[in-house]
């Protein structure tokens, strides 16, 4: 059906279509923005460790378990392993990957490191507030935070049961987590 206004023109327009990401694997969105961004690393395609690549696996898991003594995250140890070692991958060298080698050493963080970034964001802002009272953006964005700080911890105390079932996270004591 086709209703005209006064000036004639069609009132009822047919429903767009909503926007496909132009990768198909990308459909899935950010959570607080419209983004569906669709860059992502690209693996080798041999899984293989290469061939001149001279260190050996118990070196590289040594290498590992030294760097996270010093205090560096997984994803931080990745990258100094790729940048100064020349490991693209610590999995082709040593068959496991490198949150699990700290796990078996016993090195491995307490809260993963995805949470640990966004609780460290969301002190971060809330101490921007303290000084800043009337920073309505940044009220905002602390509520946005903290709710994918509350998604992210459900997940990890059902899911992988990274988490214990009775950790909550709580804005007063999440400066003692992050320090």
């Amino acid at each position: 059906k086709k209703r005209t206004g006064s000036c004639g023109r069609s009132r009822l327009r047919a429903p767009r279509r909503p926007r496909r990401a132009s990768h198909p694997a990308a459909t899935m969105g950010r959570m607080h923005s419209g983004g569906k961004g669709i860059s992502s690393s690209a693996l080798p395609y041999k899984r293989s460790a290469p061939s001149w690549l001279k260190i050996t696996s118990q070196q590289v898991e040594e290498h590992v378990c030294k760097l996270a003594r010093k205090g560096l995250t997984p994803s931080q140890i990745g990258v100094i392993l790729r940048d100064s070692n020349g490991i693209a991958q610590v999995k082709s060298v040593t068959g496991t990957k490198i949150l699990r080698l700290l796990k078996r050493n016993g090195l491995a963080p307490e809260i993963p490191e995805d949470l640990y970034y966004l609780i460290k964001k969301a002190v971060a802002a809330r101490k921007h507030l303290e000084r800043n009272r009337s920073d309505k953006d940044c009220k905002f964005r602390l509520f946005l935070i903290e709710s994918r700080i509350h998604r992210l911890a459900r997940y990890y105390r059902t899911g992988p049961k990274k988490l214990p079932p009775t950790w909550k996270y709580e804005s007063a004591t999440a400066s003692t987590l992050v320090s």
